[in-house]
């Protein structure tokens, strides 16, 4: 026994997804691309981890 076709709901259904893919796919470019940028203007990614860091003293004048 095959199924008769494809009902509308089921076509439906497939454009939202096929769109939700696309949205989310966006997403993850979105943040990847921010990531590189960041990564690549050299600006210190240091975290506070409680140990003093001579990079992030204040320097005399």
């Amino acid at each position: 026994m095959s199924i008769p076709g494809t009902h509308e709901l089921h076509v439906r259904r497939g454009r939202r997804n096929a769109v939700l893919g696309l949205v989310l796919g966006g997403f993850v470019l979105l943040v990847f691309a921010i990531t590189l940028v960041k990564l690549s203007s050299g600006q210190s990614m240091e975290a506070f981890d409680h140990v003093l860091r001579p990079s992030l003293m204040e320097t005399e004048k």
